[in-house]
């Protein structure tokens, strides 16, 4: 019976690559020009983003996107906190790339899956979600509607399709 694993993966490395091309676009864009904003890596997979004003900050946060988005990293995989000043007049966003799938997203993708009336049954594994029909072509229907639900707010991956 073919199956696949629904998982929530991303490269730490691009991740890096995806962050130091944004410091570096950031640094040589003329309205930046002058201020000291800055994009930084945090362990644990933490992103902090800091500038001047609040309009720096939202714009280095669509330039970060951009770069994520040309390193093949999912958009959905970044969550952002508040935009807060950090005195000095200046604001910082601190955000965090969500790696793997948590019982309660697992859940929420079983009752997603439940709902959408294709012929397919799923099952939380561990950090993935196995999900096994009887058609390829339900399993490709059931993946496309995952990956374009506004429920599901994480970046998924299809591993494992096995026919």
């Amino acid at each position: 019976m073919p199956s696949f694993d629904l998982v929530s993966e991303i490269d730490r490395g691009e991740i890096k690559n995806a962050v130091d091309q944004a410091q570096r676009e950031i640094s040589t864009r003329y309205d930046f020009k002058g201020s000291d904003c800055s994009v930084e890596l945090k362990p644990g997979e933490e992103v902090e983003i800091e500038a001047a004003n609040e309009y720096q900050v939202k714009a280095s946060v669509d330039i970060l996107r951009s770069k994520m988005i040309k390193r093949g990293i999912g958009v959905k995989s970044l969550t952002l906190g508040d935009l807060k000043p950090t005195g000095n007049q200046r604001f910082k966003i601190t955000g965090s790339f969500v790696n793997g799938i948590d019982k309660e997203l697992g859940k929420k993708i079983n009752k997603f899956i439940k709902g959408s009336g294709i012929k397919v049954t799923s099952a939380y594994l561990d950090e993935k979600v196995r999900i096994t029909g009887k058609k390829i072509d339900d399993l490709q229907e059931i993946f496309k509607q995952l990956r374009s639900s506004e429920e599901i707010e994480v970046d998924l991956q299809m591993q494992n399709m096995k026919s």
